[in-house]
């Protein structure tokens, strides 16, 4: 289990008081699945996205990746923890605009200090599992919005986290390409074995969710049996 969230409660400054918003939350994501987060607006939802990245402390409660428990860390440390375990895909690419996609994904690899060789080759394989071989050498403004999406999602696979935080990644799509990105990253978090939560306000990609957890005024709850089971005999790998 490479992510877990054990009594989480975050609050935020009201004027004279504090507002909830995680009241004792807790949430453990299978490795190889996929869970959706689902609610309405302001109901908690990117709270618990940024907690799980470790970009907030939470009030109380601990938040565990890949076995180890963050309570304590220093800003440091949660850094370091984020390059190497945690995989995050923004609601917007964001790519830089100058660089061309096998680029946005080399960049990220070399910070982490990696030889520039290295870093090119799991960027080119990156690419190709995402589809995008073909358009490695282009930049941002030669992408459609479902490409750009792509780069995005591969960007946040490029130092094999164990932990992959998606963050409405269709909202800027329209249906057939939403559901492309959807379908992509199911099938890369089988491969990887990632822990994966996709917070989402599209209920028809639910169907590729392995647990749905429904979060409202900031408490959480999870169905009696995940959506569609993990399927356990399937083979899982990551990519190198």
């Amino acid at each position: 289990m490479s992510l877990a969230l054990a009594d989480i409660t975050l609050t935020y400054p009201d004027g004279d008081t504090r507002l909830t918003a995680l009241d004792k939350v807790s949430l453990r994501v299978p490795d190889g699945g996929v869970t959706a987060v689902i609610g309405p607006s302001g109901s908690g939802k990117s709270s618990l996205l940024a907690v799980a990245a470790t970009l907030i402390r939470p009030d109380s409660g601990t938040v565990t990746v890949d076995g180890t428990s963050t309570t304590g860390m220093s800003h440091g440390e949660l850094t370091e923890l984020r390059r190497h375990k945690i995989g995050i895909v923004f609601q917007q690419p964001n790519l830089l605009p100058s660089l061309t996609a096998v680029e946005q994904l080399q960049v990220m690899a070399q910070i982490d200090g990696r030889s520039p060789a290295k870093a090119r080759a799991r960027s080119l394989e990156l690419l190709d599992a995402v589809g995008l071989a073909d358009e490695a050498h282009r930049r941002p403004h030669q992408l459609s919005g479902g490409q750009r999406q792509r780069v995005n999602i591969a960007r946040a696979l490029m130092n094999e986290p164990t932990v992959l935080l998606v963050d409405e990644p269709t909202s800027a799509l329209d249906h057939e390409r939403g559901a492309a990105v959807i379908d992509l990253i199911t099938r890369l978090t089988h491969q990887q074995a990632t822990a994966t939560v996709l917070v989402t306000h599209d209920r028809t990609h639910l169907t590729a969710a392995d647990q749905i957890a429904e979060v409202h005024d900031g408490r959480l709850a999870l169905p009696a049996a995940p959506h569609r089971p993990v399927e356990q005999d399937a083979p899982v790998h990551r990519l190198r």
